[in-house]
């Protein structure tokens, strides 16, 4: 089956039923970031091949929120079929994807722009749009309110059918724009304008309204929120797929830069503070300051490539051209199975992230 332009290999029958035996349950996070999102498909569609994770549940925001829809879409779609689950979800990731990277928008133009995939410094287009959704709001921009993530979200998923049966459980995180609240939508209440709400980004998509309320992009307040997760699973595995980079050397001296950075500080506050959160919990159990009995051990794991995303600006995250889609689905594969080989035997056991070195 195709993926991204390179054929991967099909795991026999044998080998899927050996994995399903010894899969270990696993919840994931899966945060926003526009374009970047292609990066957690190829994560996914590694852990996927790969057969060995079962998923209790996944929260997501934004692009994050979408790829939770479509895993899960994919899922049940092949329980229905009494096929392989995996295969069907790798399959609609890669259907939404490669259809995004077929859709003409100005964004995917202007980021299409030499250089742009850096800073964005040498891409007048991508600055002049900038300029212009500053001085005018889409709702002078777009009256219509197109949003071409609307039609391909609908084509790809059943939301009926999901919603009737959803094979796991979902958390997808938006910003209640009138209370500044956050909202989570799950997955028995799921309809198209969630996973929308969930990735509107206010200088770009209307405010999406869901039953009198309106919502902007989930990233702002949970990036993803990983708090649902610690109140209604199972499991102590936490998967975080990071595609925002936390740290960056270089001081930002350019208008440009420093609204780019601004934007990624702004859209990982609120996941550094739940992080700070689970391990000061954990610290607490380990000094029996707290009761086992109420409050659990999270076992921490994340797959990243933040060397690399960190040369990717904030503008490509309009990018959506089929190259750099696939050079992201590309590096998302890389860093899912890298992580496989050298931190599966810990699932169950130890978590793998050192927050108080890596993070506080």
């Amino acid at each position: 089956m195709k993926r991204g332009g390179v054929r991967q290999p099909r795991k026999s029958a044998d080998a899927v039923g050996n994995a399903g035996n010894e899969a270990k349950t696993v919840n994931l996070a899966l945060q926003g970031g526009g374009s970047h999102g292609a990066f957690t498909w190829g994560v996914l569609d590694a852990l996927l091949e790969d057969g060995r994770l079962q998923i209790e549940a996944v929260t997501g925001a934004s692009a994050g929120a979408i790829n939770a829809v479509l895993l899960a879409e994919g899922w049940r779609r092949g329980l229905a079929a009494d096929g392989d689950p995996r295969e069907h979800a790798r399959e609609r990731l890669h259907a939404f994807w490669t259809e995004l990277g077929r859709q003409p928008s100005p964004f995917a133009l202007a980021s299409a722009w030499p250089f742009a995939t850096a800073t964005g410094l040498a891409n007048p287009v991508l600055q002049w749009l900038d300029v212009v959704s500053r001085l005018w709001s889409p709702y002078q921009l777009n009256p219509w309110k197109i949003n071409p993530l609307r039609a391909s979200v609908d084509h790809h998923v059943d939301f009926d059918a999901l919603r009737a049966a959803p094979p796991f459980k979902l958390f997808l995180c938006a910003t209640n724009v009138r209370t500044g609240r956050m909202r989570i939508f799950r997955e028995t209440e799921l309809e198209l304008d969630m996973p929308l709400a969930s990735a509107c980004l206010p200088f770009v998509f209307h405010a999406v309204e869901i039953k009198g309320e309106h919502f902007w992009d989930g990233g702002y307040l949970g990036n993803p929120a990983l708090w649902p997760l610690f109140y209604t699973t199972q499991s102590r595995d936490l998967v975080l797929v990071q595609i925002n980079p936390l740290v960056r050397d270089e001081v930002p001296d350019s208008a440009t830069e420093i609204a780019e950075r601004v934007n990624e500080i702004s859209f990982n506050a609120s996941l550094l503070h739940e992080m700070r959160a689970i391990d000061f919990v954990q610290r607490l159990l380990n000094e029996k300051k707290l009761d086992p009995a109420r409050y659990r051990r999270v076992l921490l794991h994340m797959i990243a490539s933040e060397d690399t995303m960190r040369r990717f600006g904030a503008s490509s995250k309009y990018n959506t051209t089929p190259a750099f889609l696939k050079q992201l689905f590309e590096l998302g594969r890389a860093s899912a199975i890298e992580w496989l080989e050298a931190k599966y035997e810990y699932i169950g056991h130890a978590g793998t992230v050192r927050v108080a070195e890596q993070f506080l």
